[in-house]
């Protein structure tokens, strides 16, 4: 079965957009997780036993160090990840069959830190540091990445994204002075 097709007779896909900041677990075969990934990682979890999956799609690993508060910020990897683990649990999956696939991490600025680098090392380390198996990656590089998932059957699909330079701002031309002519519409 190709990941275009579907099972006749089931309902129609939904397609779930994962946003940054995000982390979504579900067991229905008609959702389809969704991202668009630079320098951001995204994580896809998957208990084959319970048919369960998830995603998380996060900014950046950790807070810096010298970051005053206990405020949690959703935007870091070491939050979402904690989520997307809780929201699997929560559905049924059980920690010890959790399977995952990592996305993102480009470098596509490289005139920047190497933002998407730091954010692959600490979500391969999470993985070691949990036991969860890494069962895929595709990080790193200079493309911008889309995932799709499908979280009941575990089947993803990665795809790069095309580098496409912006067309340059054209200014728009400035209407001619007006005669003081009124039409009505």
């Amino acid at each position: 079965m190709s990941f275009e097709s579907h099972i006749p007779g089931a309902p129609p896909l939904e397609r779930v957009t994962v946003m940054q900041g995000h982390a979504l677990a579900s067991a229905s075969p008609s959702i389809e997780y969704s991202t668009v990934l630079g320098s951001c990682v995204a994580t896809c979890f998957y208990d084959p036993e319970a048919h369960v999956g998830g995603m998380n799609h996060f900014l950046l690993s950790e807070p810096p160090a010298n970051t005053p508060g206990t405020q949690v910020d959703e935007h870091y990897g070491v939050y979402l990840m904690e989520l997307l683990v809780n929201e699997m649990l929560a559905r049924g999956a059980r920690k010890v069959n959790l399977r995952a696939h990592l996305y993102g991490g480009a470098n596509v600025n490289r005139n920047m830190m190497r933002i998407g680098s730091m954010n692959a090392e600490f979500a391969r380390e999470f993985l070691r540091r949990e036991g969860i198996v890494l069962m895929r990656e595709d990080l790193g590089g200079t493309q911008a990445r889309r995932v799709d998932f499908r979280p009941a059957s575990g089947q993803v699909r990665c795809r790069t994204v095309e580098d496409r330079f912006a067309p340059a701002i054209q200014p728009t031309p400035r209407p001619a002075a007006g005669r003081g002519d009124v039409e009505l519409f």
